[in-house]
């Protein structure tokens, strides 16, 4: 069976919306999942490391100990102390990570590396308050990879049963070039509703695709996908008759951890006054961009240092996503009403 490799990933929301770039939407359509294992039950959720990957900037090289309140235990705190996802998950060229006291000087110096390392510019960075009165710990994970030949576009249909619109689609049909089915790697088909594929880049990064119902964490989610294919014994090779269909997939987004927000750090001086992340994301039948941010904003008291049968995978219903670079996710998203999500950029 072929290896899967993983990394990570990092994001999305609307929460409280403190910065005027993103819009304030009175439904929670899309929800950031602090943690790969966080349990919920909404129906459109993503995870990204960059949150977890500040947090572990905050505690190996700023507090230099786990993160703990002096107002008692907190839950987040603890899972995130875990760092079930660190920076050696990704190669180095696909994150930047800073801290030090926010000032002009910080500032000039995240600027400068995100234009020499990914000729991006941030979207949080002008809402901080660069005074010096305030401590920063930052992060960006940036991607940007093409799949191995571009799929074709495909007709405008529905997604699903939770929204009427009809989504556009990029994949595989009788009308494609054959050299578009090498792109694609099957992971197993149990049926209609049960089946996984694999999509290949000119990276390193992998496409992960699980087309289920079934509504876990996303680390669940993603180890069960693991197991299936490791139990799979049909044929891999996405064959002649086989078909494709993938919904193209854009928005942007902001979430903030009010859990940990006002909360003071023990023996540092320091208390969280925002805690935030975004994500930038846009797959098209090209390839797919991720641009994902967080930062952690601190109020400082005191300075701080087998031959298969043809097989139709239409994921025109509710699915799962990972990218992936090495060892884990560092990106995951499930959706389950593709209309909601789109029209952020409509």
């Amino acid at each position: 069976m072929k290896k899967i490799v993983l990394t990570l990933m990092s994001m999305i929301l609307l929460s409280s919306s403190a910065f005027a770039f993103f819009k304030k939407t009175p439904e929670t359509e899309l929800v950031v999942m602090p943690m790969f294992s966080t349990e919920t039950q909404d129906q459109n959720k993503v995870w990204a490391g960059t949150f977890q990957l500040a947090w572990n900037d905050l505690m190996d090289n700023v507090v230099k100990s786990p993160i703990e309140f002096t107002d008692g235990p907190s839950k987040l705190a603890e899972e995130l102390n875990q760092q079930e996802f660190v920076k050696e998950m990704l190669s180095d060229s696909a994150y930047y990570a800073a801290h030090g006291f926010a000032n002009k000087n910080l500032k000039k110096q995240i600027e400068t590396a995100l234009i020499e390392k990914f000729n991006e510019t941030s979207d949080l960075l002008e809402n901080i308050d660069w005074s010096g009165r305030n401590y920063l710990v930052y992060a960006m994970l940036k991607k940007d990879f093409e799949f191995l030949n571009s799929f074709d576009e495909l007709k405008k249909d529905k997604f699903g049963k939770l929204n009427n619109k009809k989504v556009q689609y990029f994949g595989i049909n009788e009308k494609s070039q054959e050299e578009l089915r090498e792109n694609v790697t099957v992971l197993f088909y149990n049926n209609p509703k049960d089946f996984a594929v694999e999509l290949s880049t000119k990276q390193n990064d992998k496409v992960l695709l699980y087309r289920t119902d079934d509504n876990k964490s996303l680390e669940t989610l993603y180890n069960d996908m693991i197991r299936k294919s490791q139990e799979h014994t049909e044929s891999r090779r996405f064959g002649e008759k086989d078909k494709l269909k993938i919904p193209f997939i854009s928005f942007k987004s902001l979430n903030q951890y009010p859990e940990i927000q006002g909360k003071t750090i023990k023996n540092a001086d320091l208390t969280i006054d925002q805690a935030i992340q975004s994500i930038d994301f846009k797959m098209d039948n090209k390839g797919i961009k991720l641009k994902s941010e967080a930062a952690l904003i601190m109020k400082m008291s005191m300075p701080v240092p087998v031959a298969r049968k043809p097989a139709e995978f239409y994921f025109d219903d509710t699915f799962v996503m990972f990218l992936i670079e090495k060892d884990k996710p560092y990106f995951a998203l499930r959706v389950a009403d593709i209309a909601a999500l789109n029209k952020k950029n409509n």
